[in-house]
């Protein structure tokens, strides 16, 4: 797709009054490069991950030298030089079948990003300062990435509007008690099977505690989770429960495709957010301080689930992973009561306002992405000038 683009990228380039002095594309760009490279500019990745995300892609093509064999087949951790290691059952779906073409594509992908000036990621230094080290200090790495720049721009997310205007999901939780609320929600692409919204349905009622939930059409009645393959339902009731939005009208809210997101985060009302754990999600999570349930479904979303869990303890998990198997009622109501009045949330609540103020402090002039921006900017100009 993206070549299919290039002439349009150059067309809108040569258009320009004035061309660019500096190229920026994300993960996928890789074969735009060569426009750069025409115009004689300086070109860099964006990546929209995190770190960790980007220690793994990147080093990606030499595991591929490394490991025999199917990755999610080996019985150890993937050894990343600096870094957390990475659990088989953790790696993202471009790797889980080496024989499939598209794990060819993700391996070229993983090359091309090393071919850029330097990268940006969207992540800040105290949330990951181990895997940032090692991309900046750790040999083997940074022969990895060809010895380029590595600037945290993070977090890069959208931000509360205090001025919005106030629709249905937001006036219902302006009448419901301070951090009572459990937020759910799969993104903007993900979906999960007809027996998977059952058991969430029934899981939810059993809790007893308020939420919000945004609800898709099934993909099917595979346990494990699908971007942008919603079934062809428009009615919300055609999948729920019989009866379950007559019982849960009280304390629920279902909310067809789509909720302003940051809004509902933002609001005093919620306790907690069951995520996906793509990455935007969870920084919108983290900046508005909101506790977690890891409930990953593609891509990178499993390392995600895990750094939230186990590193940064923000979060809580399900007993099985989603991907694999139906996650069952009784665990669904075990995780929203532990959100809402648990003790353990009472640590993780903690922990994640102390990431918030680092998020804070990190954008703000002199904070850590801030310079890093500058630094970025000044780089430019160096290779411009």
């Amino acid at each position: 797709m993206m070549r299919e683009t290039i002439p349009a990228i150059r067309a809108t380039i040569s258009a320009m009054n004035s061309r660019p002095h500096v190229f920026v594309g994300d993960i996928f760009s890789n074969e735009s490069w060569a426009v750069a490279e025409e115009l004689g500019i300086p070109k860099y990745v964006f990546v929209t991950g995190n770190a960790w995300f980007t220690a793994l892609f990147t080093y990606s093509p030499v595991l591929d030298k490394q490991v025999v064999g199917q990755y999610v087949d080996q019985k150890e951790p993937l050894e990343i030089p600096g870094c957390r290691p990475v659990r088989p059952d953790e790696v993202f779906d471009a790797m889980l079948n080496r024989d499939d073409e598209n794990y060819d594509v993700y391996l070229n992908l993983a090359v091309g990003v090393t071919l850029a000036d330097g990268m940006l990621i969207n992540t800040w230094e105290d949330l990951e300062p181990q895997t940032l080290n090692a991309l900046r200090t750790n040999e083997i790495l940074r022969s990895v990435v060809k010895y380029k720049p590595v600037y945290t721009v993070g977090p890069v997310n959208k931000r509360y509007e205090p001025d919005a205007l106030k629709g249905e999901v937001v006036e219902w939780l302006d009448k419901q008690p301070e951090r009572s609320v459990i937020y759910v929600s799969f993104g903007s692409g993900g979906t999960i099977s007809a027996e998977q919204i059952n058991e969430l349905a029934w899981g939810l009622e059993l809790s007893r505690q308020r939420f919000v939930w945004v609800v898709r059409p099934p993909t099917g009645h595979v346990p494990d989770g699908s971007f942008f393959k919603a079934g062809q339902s428009d009615a919300t009731c055609d999948y729920l429960p019989e009866g379950f939005l007559t019982r849960t009208q009280k304390v629920g809210l279902v909310v067809s495709s789509w909720a302003p997101q940051v809004e509902i985060l933002n609001h005093t009302s919620v306790a907690g957010f069951l995520t996906h754990c793509g990455w935007n999600s969870t920084l919108e999570s983290v900046t508005n301080g909101v506790p977690m349930i890891a409930w990953p479904l593609y891509a990178e979303q499993k390392m995600n689930a895990a750094m939230l869990t186990e590193e940064l303890k923000v979060a809580v998990r399900p007993e099985v992973l989603p991907t694999k198997k139906v996650v069952g009622r009784e665990d669904v109501a075990r995780m929203v009561m532990d959100l809402v009045e648990g003790e353990e949330v009472k640590v993780m609540k903690i922990n994640v306002d102390m990431l918030k103020k680092g998020a804070e402090k990190a954008i703000r002039e002199n904070g850590s992405s801030y310079i890093s921006v500058c630094k970025f900017i000044e780089d430019c100009w160096s290779q411009i000038q």
